[in-house]
């Protein structure tokens, strides 16, 4: 097992949110707040977790075990009442057996922080040695709400001040604290029993380890975060839509990098964990939420929303205002005009013709329908599932499938509700409903 423990830092009541949500449980591009901060620590490939919340914390714990899995150890401890940081490390040192190791404290709700960031602060306190700290501080133009780092004759850190605490002159300082320390462990056990709340909090502050580590001998070393971004925390609503948009940015140049065509990024959505080939094309106001799989060569929007479960193999389109949910389109099929698509599976070249609507709930349960290799949807058309349009088949524009409908391979169906046609697909008509089957490839 690593030697490297974090503490995940979570009692916080997030007052601010004006929000029911438990503030590090707030979606944010397809995890919770607090999933980010998870995602970067477990990088690190650590020995266990050690979540601190406040004893209302059980649906923080219960999202956090769904997100960490089987890969890594999660440990929980409560603290009640919350005190400070400087408290709530010591209810995870707690949590944690007493040994040998590194101590690595996060916060809920900082998701922008980097892993690389982190193992940089891991190797600066490993290279100063035994019985040392590292921190990280940050350089804001802003810096509105953080501690400030307090440097010596020589420049080296001697301690950090919260901003409450500042008097004048210290709060002209823009080096900052954004929270993110490295501690040996026996090294800090034997600091924390020496914190005080003596302070306009009355509050335990883990900040004043740095001058205790300074009196005992111990080395504190820093290091600067070379993107200030990562320093962001959340505890309002308009700090967490300026997160989004610097996560969001991440995201799409990523795909950008991989050879993914976006239009227009600002008008594009696209959450974490999106998968998307080569030489596709993104077009504006889509959204794609997590677990959607795109394949090479296709084509979304505009104006198309993806949902979990949805895949477009390659050179499948899916065109404006078009809504699929846990559905496949199988390769060079089409569906591009202001259809829903719900736990459907396309196959190969299958034209689905504007307006199209399968109508997946019966008011209970959800059901499947499949669409043959080959197969035309006719625009207007309404399938009941469960169903299938075979390889082959062609429904008539305006036809509504009902549930459980026998078609064959090859067949034309058409009317309300839906039934076989003679004649090919290119003339066969419905006299009594007057549709006719559309002869456009794309609907």
């Amino acid at each position: 097992m690593s030697s490297l423990t974090v503490l995940v830092l979570a009692a916080g009541q997030g007052k601010r949110m004006k929000s029911a949500v438990p503030k590090v449980l707030h979606g944010l591009l397809g995890r919770p707040l607090l999933g980010w901060v998870l995602e970067s620590a477990l990088e690190l490939k650590p020995g266990r977790i050690v979540l601190v919340t406040g004893p209302d914390g059980d649906p923080i714990e219960k999202v956090a075990r769904e997100l960490v899995g089987d890969r890594c150890e999660l440990l929980r401890a409560v603290q009640n009442p919350p005190r400070g940081t400087g408290d709530a490390v010591r209810a995870g040192m707690d949590a944690v057996p007493t040994e040998d190791g590194v101590v690595l404290v996060l916060y809920g709700d900082m998701p922008l922080v980097r892993a690389s960031s982190l193992d940089g602060l891991l190797q600066a306190q490993s290279a100063a040695g035994v019985g040392s700290m590292g921190l990280m501080t940050a350089e804001l133009a802003d810096p509105t709400g953080y501690g400030r780092i307090q440097r010596g004759d020589e420049g080296q850190v001697i301690g950090i001040v919260e901003e409450r605490d500042c008097n004048d002159e210290q709060r002209l300082g823009y080096e900052t604290n954004p929270g993110l320390y490295a501690f040996d462990a026996p090294a800090l056990r034997k600091i924390l029993p020496q914190l005080s709340s003596d302070n306009s909090q009355g509050e335990y502050y883990l900040t004043d380890a740095v001058e205790f580590f300074v009196k005992a001998g111990g080395r504190v070393v820093d290091l600067i975060l070379e993107d200030a971004e990562e320093a962001a925390g959340v505890n309002s609503l308009e700090q967490l839509g300026e997160v989004r948009w610097a996560l969001q940015a991440r995201i799409l140049e990523q795909h950008l990098a991989n050879g993914v065509r976006i239009e227009d990024p600002s008008t594009t959505m696209i959450d974490c964990e999106v998968e998307i080939g080569q030489d596709t094309v993104i077009q504006p106001f889509s959204v794609l939420r997590k677990g959607v799989k795109i394949g090479a060569g296709c084509e979304v929007g505009p104006f198309a929303h993806m949902r979990t479960g949805a895949v477009l193999e390659d050179g499948a389109v899916l065109g404006n205002f078009c809504e699929i949910k846990n559905s496949t389109i199988g390769p060079g099929s089409k569906v591009k005009h202001l259809s829903y698509l719900g736990d459907v599976t396309l196959g190969s070249k299958v034209n689905v013709g504007a307006g199209t609507i399968f109508a997946n709930y019966d008011g209970k349960v959800k059901h499947p329908s499949t669409v043959g290799d080959g197969a035309f949807v006719g625009s207007g058309t309404l399938i009941v599932a469960p169903n299938a349009v075979p390889e082959g088949a062609t429904t008539a524009a305006g036809a509504v499938l009902t549930k459980g409908a026998k078609m064959g391979p090859g067949e034309v169906w058409a009317g309300v509700p839906a039934r076989r046609l003679g004649g090919s697909a290119k003339t066969a008509e419905d006299s009594s409903s007057g549709s006719q089957v559309p002869q456009s490839e794309e609907g």
